[in-house]
């Protein structure tokens, strides 16, 4: 395969495994309070003794940050989607997009600590190639945060089910956001590429575009809790050497495709938002951009 080795049919079991557990357990926060307490705040003061006492070769420094840096999202967004703190002080919610930012941003510093330092071979226990291609969509990267827009229209919505919602989240930020991901695991955490790549960006993202419109962020944030914590918890279980391993094809030529396919997104939806903002005159740091969108009038309708 282009992008992957051969793919036994039980690793794709597998695949589907993790893309089920994911959603269901993104299901679970978003249907109870407790739920959302129990998973972001109470396993995690459990497992950190254990994650503390564990010698694992591939838990590297962005790892103990992400799962770290992912909780804290999911923790931020509980506050909104359960209280009225963000109606009495609208600046909690800079946060939001505060938060999403720097999950970025630690990446585009791992994307491009693996492009300088010329990642050959085994590092933090997975294989590595290095190229131009970490460059490129380091720059994606950089754009995406830059196209992190309309913060001031996120609320929690109405109905039984508390989520936070963000109406001027639009679909094509969400994939553009989600091939960067996509094009930074397999470049910068090959060795499970195949799941914390594909799976986890799309289990955030099938709800926001079918039956829970709007949360993709409060998704991404929950299945990147849940997955990380299992990262950490069991480090080896797709490591290479493990039944459940799809190694990445180690091809240049699929490292770029991808890589180019991040930036030309991002760049299409730069050209997008900018046109919009020059045509209406708008303030990006405080007007919503896409407030005439059906999608967005969709979302927007949960308001309470």
């Amino acid at each position: 395969m282009f992008f992957f080795e051969t793919i036994p049919w039980y690793n794709w079991v597998m695949w589907f495994v993790v893309l089920g557990a994911l959603l269901g357990l993104n299901e679970i926060i978003r249907a109870s309070k407790l739920g959302s307490i129990a998973i972001f705040m109470v396993i995690p003061v459990l497992l950190t003794p254990v994650w503390l006492m564990m010698d694992s070769e591939i838990t590297s420094w962005f790892t103990w940050i992400k799962v770290y840096s992912a909780l804290a999202g999911s923790i931020i967004y509980m506050v909104i989607r359960f209280t009225d703190y963000h109606k009495k002080h609208p600046w909690y919610l800079v946060l939001v997009p505060g938060i999403l930012a720097l999950n970025i941003l630690e990446a585009v510093i791992r994307e491009f600590q693996v492009g300088i330092l010329g990642f050959h071979g085994m590092v933090d226990g997975m294989q590595y190639i290095s190229g131009g291609w970490n460059y490129v969509n380091g720059a994606a990267g950089i754009l995406n945060i830059l196209l992190i827009c309309g913060w001031t229209g996120i609320f929690a919505s109405s109905g039984r089910k508390k989520d936070m919602l963000w109406p001027d989240q639009t679909r094509l930020w969400i994939i553009a956001y989600g091939v960067w991901n996509i094009a930074y695991v397999y470049s910068c955490a090959p060795g499970n590429a195949f799941y914390s790549g594909v799976a986890l960006n799309i289990s955030a993202t099938i709800p926001a575009l079918f039956w829970a419109k709007g949360t993709w962020m409060q998704n991404r944030a929950a299945t990147l809790s849940f997955w990380m914590m299992w990262v950490m918890t069991m480090p080896y279980f797709f490591a290479i050497g493990s039944t459940f391993n799809v190694s990445v094809s180690y091809n240049p030529a699929a490292n770029w495709s991808i890589a180019i396919l991040s930036l030309a997104l991002n760049v299409i939806l730069a050209v997008w938002q900018v046109y919009r903002i020059v045509k209406n005159r708008l303030n990006p740091l405080k007007d919503e951009i896409f407030t005439d969108l059906p999608e967005y009038k969709q979302v927007n309708s949960f308001r309470s």
